[in-house]
């Protein structure tokens, strides 16, 4: 099994596909990799030899970033918008979407589960 930063890439799956298991790596840019290391996007993983292996691995070193780095630049990046109080970063404090989309009906992932309101109780006469 190949294992390219942190994470093991399945064997049975095409370089260009198994290489977008990586947090921070698309299609185009799996196929800009594999293009700088030599490395045919069609050939399957378990069929990459070592050399091919680690020079996948240094293009990703090198020039691309990915996990945990990427994930805390971009925590750090709403951090800072939530800090200055834009727009978006009081969504992002409040649990709401922050790209325009409608919340009468829909977002229910962001918003979490339902919370239902009571109505106001009718004076008896």
């Amino acid at each position: 099994m190949a294992r390219v930063s942190g994470i093991d890439l399945p064997r049975n799956k095409r370089g260009f596909i198994a290489l977008t298991y990586i947090y921070g790596i698309g299609r185009t840019k799996a196929l800009e990799i594999l293009t700088k290391a030599n490395v045919d996007p069609m050939k399957k993983v378990h069929e990459w030899n070592d050399d091919e292996t680690s020079e996948i691995r240094n293009v990703i070193t090198g020039e691309v970033k990915v996990e945990g780095a990427l994930r805390s630049e971009v925590q750090l990046h709403i951090k800072r918008l939530m800090d200055i109080g834009s727009y978006r970063g009081i969504r992002h404090r409040k649990g709401l979407p922050c790209r325009g989309q409608r919340t009468k009906n829909n977002c229910r992932t962001k918003k979490g589960k339902r919370k239902t309101v009571a109505n106001k109780k009718k004076a008896t006469k």
